[in-house]
């Protein structure tokens, strides 16, 4: 008997050792996901860059508060626009070709912003930063789920998340320090350096590792895209203008157009009859593992960035907080982010992913709730516990969504599924900051180019978040519906998951 259970202690032992083995990353591997990490986080954390600057900007611009949001929907816009070409260019170009290039236009749209006279050349350099960033989140997401095992993608890509996450949580308090002791423009020009450092280590350091796919672009897949997600983005982003009379055309119109032209785009892609003319696969959403925590991340991100852009305003115009005091505030919530995505992630590959969206989901929608309850006596450090309640909530979904849809793909689609997955965070994006600023100018009731009054400051702060709340009670519910779908072969057809003739 004592033998017997030696024996399959061994071989127990050698079981272990051997997935242990199996789990670890290839040689070099590590240092490539780390520096597109880091290069991911530079990017990122200048897309909420301007979020605790937006009242230093409409003062010194003087601007509306529905034009300042422009600096960052017009940046998420066109990040939508140009992500679902993403899978196309990943196929099609070098890795290190894709990096180099993005991460040139991104160094130029950094500089172009930092030397702007006002806001048209402010807003332009912001559009060409994007340009250069729409690509290296999928590359990113693509090149964890080519490299990592199985059985560690729930603790990689919850590092993955503390980079999608924490650098654009990060973003509004490095900007409240800056803020504080300098101009707005410093917050591009110190990042200039940075943006240089990481380009030259990727021209040092990054090796490609997928074979280029003769594949050719659709244009007029590429014009359907760009008009159906830049005219849904522009829709929302003008309900805010229209409050105040201030949009060139009713808000309804862009929006139904953008939903034609996506219409258009799908029905494209599913009527090509070569996939080397795909510019997405929209296969991809036929597969419920995928759809469903695509459609909960579309909401989460909704609420997390319309947040992001309201909560500055709130602790400005309600509790009278500094550039300085506000960047303070916000640190904590990138430090959480952090830490509990890094748990998040070991927790993942042992239960799935709904003990975490679940409750996550709770939480954000019970903050969101709580702060659509603000007055004018609410403390600083009752907002500052809520925040972070809300961004432990976040944390708690963002990795498991996020590994289980793609889980769920075969590798060949790997591409197409981070393109789309990252297309949604930001047309989510995009469309919960113009949302929640629409009904903070509604709740105003006034122009907001000026300063407001606290009753109209605390109208504003309620019913930004209570149409936040609205938006996470929704999520609360699809999350239910989330599961870990059993990992495809990385050779499997993508047949079963048609929905329409390829």
């Amino acid at each position: 008997m004592s033998n017997t259970h030696q024996d399959l202690g061994g071989v127990s032992g050698m079981r272990s050792g051997h997935q242990s083995r199996r789990d670890r990353l290839a040689p070099g591997d590590g240092l490539m996901i780390g520096l597109l990490m880091g290069s991911t986080f530079v990017v990122l954390l200048n897309e909420m860059l301007l979020g605790v600057a937006l009242p230093t900007l409409i003062e010194d611009l003087r601007i509306t508060a529905a034009t300042g949001q422009w600096l960052t929907t017009g940046y998420l816009l066109t990040l939508a626009v140009l992500i679902p070409a993403t899978g196309f260019v990943m196929r099609r170009f070098q890795m290190r070709t894709t990096f180099l290039t993005s991460m040139s236009l991104f160094t130029m749209g950094t500089a172009l912003a930092a030397l702007a006279p006002g806001f048209g050349v402010l807003f332009a350099g912001r559009l060409v930063q994007a340009a250069g960033t729409a690509v290296f989140l999928p590359l990113l997401m693509t090149t964890v789920m080519r490299l990592v095992p199985e059985g560690r993608r729930g603790q990689v890509m919850a590092f993955v998340v503390v980079v999608t996450a924490a650098a654009p949580a990060l973003g509004p308090a490095v900007s409240g320090l800056v803020l504080s002791q300098l101009s707005w423009r410093w917050l591009f020009i110190l990042m200039l350096p940075i943006a240089l450092i990481s380009l030259a280590l990727g021209a040092a350091k990054l090796r490609n590792i997928t074979t280029p796919e003769p594949v050719r672009l659709d244009p007029l897949s590429l014009l359907l895209s760009a008009v159906g997600f830049g005219a849904l983005v522009y829709g929302f982003a003008s309900i805010g203008e229209s409050l105040s009379g201030h949009t060139p055309v009713p808000p309804y119109l862009p929006l139904i157009l953008g939903v034609a032209g996506i219409g258009a785009f799908v029905r494209r892609q599913v009527s090509l009859q070569q996939r080397e003319t795909l510019l997405l696969d929209v296969r991809i959403f036929a597969v419920r593992s995928f759809s469903v925590p695509l459609l909960v991340m579309l909401m989460l991100t909704m609420t997390a960035f319309g947040s992001g852009i309201v909560l500055p305003l709130v602790l400005t115009n309600v509790n009278g907080l500094s550039s300085l005091q506000v960047g303070l505030f916000l640190v904590p919530g990138g430090v959480a982010i952090s830490v509990v995505s890094a748990i998040g992630g070991r927790i993942y590959d042992r239960v799935g992913p709904r003990p975490l969206v679940v409750p996550g989901a709770l939480i954000v929608a019970a903050t969101l709730f709580f702060l659509s309850q603000v007055s004018a006596t609410t403390s600083v450090w009752t907002l500052l516990s809520a925040y972070i309640a809300m961004i432990i909530g976040q944390a708690l979904m963002w990795s498991p969504l996020t590994t289980a849809a793609l889980s769920a793909l075969p590798s060949t689609l790997y591409p197409h599924g981070s393109a789309a997955f990252s297309a949604i965070q930001q047309l989510g994006g995009a469309a919960g900051t113009a949302i929640l600023v629409s009904a903070y100018t509604f709740g105003a009731n006034a122009d907001t180019s000026g300063a407001l009054d606290m009753a109209q400051a605390v109208g504003a702060a309620q019913a930004a978040f209570a149409a936040a709340a609205i938006i996470a009670c929704a999520s609360v519910v699809v999350s239910l519906f989330v599961r870990r779908a059993p990992a495809p072969n990385s050779t499997e057809q993508v047949a079963p998951v048609e929905v329409g003739t390829p």
